[in-house]
């Protein structure tokens, strides 16, 4: 390679972009304060977008910062992932030694992924969940990094990013709340067709508050006569000049500065000269040596390794010497110290001179490049090998050295959990497979399967036949199959599977043609709510019957799994214990894993629970020998949710902090921990510490963005709202976690019914209630919900037992009452938390009915004692309080009361503490502790109306406005206009701090402040 070269520096004065530098300059100042920033700069090609960065990270290092630079590659890099990033780790390497090795101390083995340079890659699963393990780990050590310097990370070039580049550096911004990070990013906006992966991707990332955007305009005549003048080194260029240069480069200073080069050198450049013309005008000054090595290198991709460049020449030494230092000294190459070769000064200079290549010269080119390659692997870096020689067969077009290299190629990717550049290597192999020989496709072999239950091949266990193990057409639709849904494209994935089911013969290969099926059901259980019932039924017709297998086991599973999470049956149990069993016998522990999860919740959803909690925490063992974190994690998750299901929250909180630890530990918090925190939030909420669960789910706030669990966190985030007393609030919130809901399941759509249920009754909306109820139990409740189930039967008769009175919610109340018998018939109440809900419900249908008695509450008060929990038990000693204060027995309903109030002061429930302190003020009982013979019983009831500052006339507009009565009707009635009944009723809106009529009138029924009319409306 060449050592110093001396070369004129083209444009040595840096001309305006005041305003951008101050931008660029300022974000580094927050990031300094652990505000992470993130900048996207576009501008059309030769604007000065590589310029701009060069003058910021120079400033930057200056200031103390550490920067790391990586490009994009334009060409030679299909199916090359992370080249950027795996470009500024070798340049942090290099500058920070020691300091980087120190920050990836850990995870070397997953980082090795990205940067080879760590090490070996640690054995994992070649799967979306290594691919957010390395995501995360990748985070991860850029907060290390930057914990006590500001780090710059910029990219340039992201028009030609990879997906997978892309998305770790969403990830990264997205991730990096506090670190001191700025990522900056250029891209061109000439090259953004209206289809082009970078406009939703920058659509996107703009929509975050750390993210801003930057687009260079071209300069203006002054700016282009400033820039001149530097490149001439006058203050006063020559006017002609400046405006004939301003005129043809039209402000770009790229041009600008060609032109004016041509200029000095007398180049013969008109006006009428095409753009690549200029171009190509100082290539064609160079000597006819030094012109072939620009050519030949413009193929090699965006920068090219001496000795590779050397092997393909085959130039002596010192004639490749002399053309490189021409080409270097006109500024068309430049020296690239990452490559130890070069790279064209400007892209737009390398896409001219490979555009006059022509079309044959270009492929012998290529086949050069592929050869020398081929003949001497270490001519590349590692990481960049396999992509790169995928692409000079590609583009040789030799199909039968192509497709092998794009397999490879696809193969190395996926061991980096680059799945979108595993899927682009794919496709180009099946695009080729046609192209090929015979005789070369019979020698291919597969390189390892698509998954573990993907038939080896189409024979029965025995005999193989002759072929079977060669690597078929099948196969690779499979790989691009798993690979689309790994990378997130179901749509292509679900084309992959189309094509395969069209080209296997089920009757010959009735394994494989299952295994296709069942993709084709996990493609489509998304869209279209069935979870694939008829593609997975398909499937399982194909193989019944059959000798055990894996995918048979797999499929069975499935189905086992999907009927868990639907409705399930006992059947499914019988069925997941033969998807374990046929599993275990042909060697296929994740399957079987996977079964014996689903197992462990069916036996809880059919009266096992210990059986079932057994069979999660075998799992929980196993999972961890096997290493799979993936399972790992969801047995443990699975083993908190259904510890909190059977009501031992404690326990729960417990396995679900395990599972967050382990999330963290393994790198995957981006892709469990929202559901395993809203676990660990719910368990919390149901023990009564409410705050430590509000500070949980605040910490998330920003972590659950695009998760598939921000609808979990969502709700619950409603529930601590509800508790606070502000169902509107909780009613939004409810909303936007219903919209984010993907796929309709039980445990998701209950406990939001139950909160609908109980928002809607808090405002009196009381035909909303019984909408929600209804459209919950239609058809039934799913066997394996009575955690969910419980709660909402008895909110939904509380809130027909509040509106009792209600004119227009009477009519329909008994039907109503039926349906909640007939719903909660079925349910079990074997866990004792059941059984306490089931008391409790029986007395709030007494009291819907107007039966109740203090005796219709105390069983549900001692069951619900044993439970641990302050809610139910915390209504239930309310309603309880209720009933013995209505029966004259004011001690023992200051006893309960009291209790009440405690439960929820402790839960932190603000509209149960307003409930008991309305009763205490109603029936005069102490609240503080005091004994209740301290406060005199009162000759006459109290007027609980009067005690809330309504005025007489107030008073009897809230009692016709309970009644159900509009303005008009109350105004009739009292002789006033309707506009003074409007103004009556705004004030006792106000007075009674409700947002509504609706609210008002439930208020009115739920504190018995019109005894009378609630009794006549029972009688009718």
């Amino acid at each position: 390679m060449l050592g110093a070269v001396e070369h004129r520096s083209v444009s040595p004065v840096f001309v305006g972009r005041g305003r951008e530098l101050a931008a660029l300059t300022e974000a580094l100042g927050r990031a300094g304060a652990g505000r992470p920033q993130a900048l996207l700069v576009g501008g059309e090609a030769g604007v000065g977008k590589t310029r701009l960065l060069e003058e910021f990270l120079a400033a930057a290092r200056a200031a103390g910062a550490v920067t790391a630079l990586g490009g994009c590659p334009e060409v030679g890099a299909e199916g090359l992932p992370y080249a950027p990033l795996a470009t500024a780790l070798r340049r942090l390497h290099r500058e920070l030694g020691g300091e980087l090795e120190q920050a990836a101390d850990g995870r070397e083995g997953s980082l090795a992924r990205l940067l080879p340079d760590f090490g070996e890659a640690a054995p994992e699963s070649s799967d979306e969940y290594g691919r957010a393990r390395l995501f995360e780990h990748t985070a991860r050590l850029f907060e290390r990094l930057a914990a006590d310097r500001t780090l710059v990370l910029a990219v340039e070039d992201l028009h030609w990013s990879d997906r997978s580049t892309r998305e770790l550096l969403a990830y990264l911004v997205r991730t990096l709340h506090s670190a001191r990070v700025v990522v900056v990013a250029t891209y061109r906006t000439d090259d953004l067709h209206r289809r082009h992966p970078l406009r939703p991707y920058l659509a996107e990332l703009e929509r975050l508050r750390t993210v801003q955007r930057l687009e260079l305009s071209r300069f203006a005549r002054a700016e282009v006569e400033q820039q001149l003048g530097g490149i001439l080194a006058t203050d006063a260029p020559d006017r002609e000049l400046v405006a004939r240069i301003h005129r043809r480069s039209e402000g770009n200073p790229f041009f600008v500065e060609e032109l004016a080069c041509c200029a000095t050198e007398g180049c013969d450049v008109g006006l009428s000269d095409s753009l690549r013309d200029i171009l190509l005008v100082r290539v064609e000054a160079l000597p006819e040596r030094a012109q072939a090595v620009v050519r030949t290198a413009a193929e090699g991709g965006s920068a090219v390794e001496h000795g590779l460049l050397a092997a393909v020449l085959a130039m002596p030494e010192d004639d490749l010497i002399e053309a490189l230092r021409a080409a270097v000294g006109a500024s068309i190459l430049v020296p690239d110290p990452e490559t130890e070769g070069y790279r064209f000064r400007h892209a737009l200079v390398r896409e001219a001179v490979v555009d006059d290549l022509l079309p044959g010269e270009r492929s012998r080119v290529n086949r050069r490049y592929a050869e020398a390659l081929e003949a001497d692997p270490h001519l590349v870096s590692c990481d960049a090998r396999a992509a790169r020689l995928a692409s000079y067969w590609y583009h040789a077009r030799d199909a039968a050295r192509a497709l092998p290299a794009a397999l490879h190629a696809g193969r190395e990717a996926r061991r980096r959990h680059a799945f979108a550049e595993q899927l682009r290597m794919l496709e180009r192999a099946l695009e080729l497979w046609d192209d090929v020989p015979g005789e070369v496709l019979e020698g291919l072999r597969p390189y390892d399967h698509a998954d573990e239950s993907y038939p080896p091949c189409g024979c029965d266990p025995a005999p193989h036949g002759e072929g079977c193990g060669r690597l078929r057409f099948a196969d690779v639709l499979a790989e691009a199959t798993v690979a689309a849904r790994r990378a997130g494209d179901r749509d292509r994935g679900l084309r992959f599977v189309k094509t395969a089911l069209r080209q296997v013969d089920e009757a010959a290969e009735p394994e494989r043609a299952a295994w296709f099926w069942l993709q084709r059901a996990r493609a489509v259980r998304s869209y279209n709510g069935t979870f694939g019932a008829a593609e997975l039924e398909r499937a399982r017709s194909l193989v019944e019957g059959r000798p055990p297998s894996a995918v048979q086991a797999d499929v069975l599973g499935r189905i086992a799994a999907n009927g868990m999470l639907d409705r399930p049956e006992p059947a499914h149990v019988g069925i997941a214990e033969r998807a374990a069993a046929m599993a275990r016998e042909v060697g296929a522990p994740a399957v079987e894993l996977h079964a014996l999860l689903t197992l462990g919740k069916l036996r809880c959803d059919f009266g096992e629970p210990e059986a079932g909690l057994a069979g999660l925490r075998e799992v929980r063992v196993r999972a961890a020998g096997l290493g799979d974190p993936d399972l790992h994690c969801r047995a443990v998750n699975n083993l908190a949710s259904l510890l909190e299901q059977l009501g031992r929250s404690e326990e729960a909180a417990e396995a679900a902090r395990e599972g967050l630890e382990l999330s963290r530990r393994y790198g995957m918090v981006r892709y469990n921990g929202a559901l395993l925190a809203g676990n660990l939030a719910e368990s919390l909420i149901a023990s009564g510490r409410t705050e430590e669960a509000a500070a949980l789910l605040a910490a998330w706030e920003d972590e659950v963005d695009g998760s598939a669990h921000d609808d979990f966190l969502e709700r619950l985030a409603g529930e601590l709202v509800l508790l606070r007393d502000d169902p509107a609030e909780a009613a939004r919130r409810l909303a936007a976690a219903r919209a984010r809901i993907e796929t309709p399941q039980p445990q998701k759509l209950l406990p939001g019914a139950d909160l609908a249920l109980r928002t809607a009754a808090r405002t009196g909306r009381f035909d909303d209630v019984r909408t929600e109820l209804l459209a919950a139990v239609d058809g039934g409740l799913p066997a394996g919900c009575d955690h969910y189930a419980w709660p909402l039967l008895t909110h939904a008769a509380a809130a027909e037992a509040d509106s009792r009175g209600l004119p227009a919610a009477d009519p329909g109340r008994a039907g109503m009452l039926d349906r909640i018998r007939a719903a909660a018939a079925p349910l079990s109440r074997a866990v004792p938390l059941y059984a306490g809900w089931a008391l409790l419900l029986d007395a709030e249908l007494a009291r819907a009915e107007g039966r109740d008695t203090p005796a219709a509450w105390l069983p549900a008060v001692e069951a619900l004692r044993g439970t641990g929990r302050p809610y139910p038990l915390a209504l239930a000693l309310l309603r309880a309080a209720e009933a013995h204060a209505a029966a004259g027995d004011r001690d023992r309903a200051g006893g309960l009361l009291r209790e009440a109030a405690h439960e929820a002061r402790r839960r932190g429930d603000a509209f149960l503490l307003r409930e008991a302190a309305s009763l205490a003020d109603r029936a005069r009982l102490p609240l503080d502790g005091g004994a209740a013979a301290a406060v005199p019983a009162p000759a006459a009831p109290a007027d609980p109306v009067a005690a809330l500052g309504l005025t007489a006339r107030e008073r009897d507009v809230l009692r016709l406005l309970a009644l159900g009565r509009t303005n008009r009707q109350i105004a009739e009635e009292l002789y006033i206009s309707p506009k003074t009944a409007s103004v009556h009723v705004s004030n006792i809106l106000g007075k009674l701090a409700v947002a509504g009529r609706g609210e008002a009138a439930a208020l009115a029924h739920r504190m018995r402040l019109f005894p009378e009319d609630a009794g006549a409306a029972a009688a009718v």
